[in-house]
């Protein structure tokens, strides 16, 4: 990936993006030219992230569907998560994370890795663990005002913030440098029915790769990754799209459980 400066096309579609999630107005259409790429993506978003103006306290990790892997140059994307959309329930209470009435709105269960210091090192599967000072359980909030990111490919879904819109911390995984991280049972309920049960075996190379991967690709954009910023590395039970008023549950080995609920801005 070659990172660019955004054109004028491409700073419309961030003013747009940014003025929806501010103004809380869905969009029934792209606005603006459609990123063929996962530059001209990070184009925009950064483009964004400038406009709005708030701190970067960590950033989500998706993954791209196998089919479009060749075309877009890569197996995951990257997003912003903004600092005062992060919300720490490792208390046990669970929070109300605001989603846009009339656009996308999922929740997922995913482990939240803080770094630490990141060297200017090449960094490995193995050695980017270093990086990391705490693992986290928790949930991705993924809300958009246009309700068809998803639908559109990959450098859509990237160019508004990866379809980000907020961050439960659940409580820690403690012992995460000695178990079997990958084969710890996740399940994902939404008003107390299943939706999902896997492992993060189907995370690609798991939640290190997934740093991994942030760490290359922030660095090709000129993104520093300060102590203390979090990654939510990815959806392990699957994108389950959830509606207002409902309550999402994730659970994480039998023992360790976060949740929270969901309401319209």
């Amino acid at each position: 990936m070659t990172t660019m400066r955004a054109t004028d096309e491409q700073k419309n579609v961030a003013r747009a993006f940014v003025a929806a999630r501010a103004e809380k107005t869905p969009l029934t259409v792209y606005p603006g030219v459609v990123p063929r790429t996962m530059a001209d993506a990070y184009a925009i978003q950064d483009a964004a992230i400038a406009l709005d103006g708030r701190p970067i306290g960590g950033w989500k990790v998706g993954r791209i569907a196998p089919d479009l892997v060749d075309r877009y140059g890569g197996n995951r994307l990257t997003g912003p998560i903004f600092a005062d959309e992060i919300i720490d329930a490792g208390d046990g209470h669970v929070p109300a994370m605001g989603v846009y009435a009339g656009g996308f709105v999922a929740a997922e269960a995913e482990v939240l890795l803080c770094f630490g210091e990141v060297a200017e090192q090449d960094y490995d599967i193995d050695s980017v663990r270093t990086c990391i000072t705490e693992i986290r359980t928790g949930i991705e909030i993924a809300s958009s005002p246009f309700a068809g990111i998803n639908a559109h490919g990959p450098a859509v879904t990237a160019s508004d913030y990866g379809n980000n819109k907020g961050l439960v911390l659940g409580p820690p995984i403690t012992d995460w440098r000695t178990i079997d991280l990958i084969g710890m049972p996740v399940e994902f309920l939404i008003d107390g029915v299943c939706v999902g049960a896997a492992t993060m075996a189907t995370m690609l190379d798991g939640p290190f790769g997934s740093a991994l991967f942030l760490i290359r690709t922030l660095r090709e954009r000129g993104i520093a990754i300060p102590p203390g910023t979090w990654l939510s590395a990815g959806a392990i039970t699957g994108v389950h799209e959830i509606a207002a008023g409902q309550r999402a549950d994730a659970r994480f080995g039998g023992t360790i459980s976060v949740a929270c609920t969901v309401a319209h801005l």
